[in-house]
């Protein structure tokens, strides 16, 4: 199983990124994917997950209003576009998925077996 995020990149405060994660791997597609994002020093944190479909999705408060989570199965890929970003957002970001989070979100990190290698966001004043 490969998880590969990509997308990070550094923008002014208000802009806009979109990250990918491309999942190889995995025998079945109902696999919750998740989002979470580490700043230096603090703890990583959950920022957003999807279920098997668009209208299975969750946001930590910090992101609702901002950030879109969407899948592709055709791609095998999850987005996360995120708009009117602030330097507080700045983190590396990982995707992360485990065959037995399945219709369930969970915010810990413990839960997910597999992770990509994190993408870079940086978002100056």
């Amino acid at each position: 199983v490969q998880l590969q995020a990509s997308g990070g990149g550094l923008v002014q405060t208000g802009e806009s990124l979109s990250l990918s994660c491309v999942v190889s791997g995995f025998t079945s597609d109902y696999y919750t994917i998740g989002w979470f994002r580490q700043a230096p020093g603090k703890e990583r944190e959950g920022v957003s997950c999807i279920g098997n479909s668009n209208n299975f999705t969750y946001y930590g408060e910090s992101v609702k209003g901002r950030f879109t989570i969407s899948r592709d199965h055709a791609k095998n890929t999850v987005y996360l576009q995120m708009n009117s970003l602030k330097p507080e957002d700045s983190a590396v970001y990982y995707c992360a998925a485990d065959p037995l989070v399945i219709l369930r979100c969970p915010w810990r990190k413990s839960e997910y077996s597999y992770w990509g290698q994190g993408t870079q966001v940086t978002v100056s004043s």
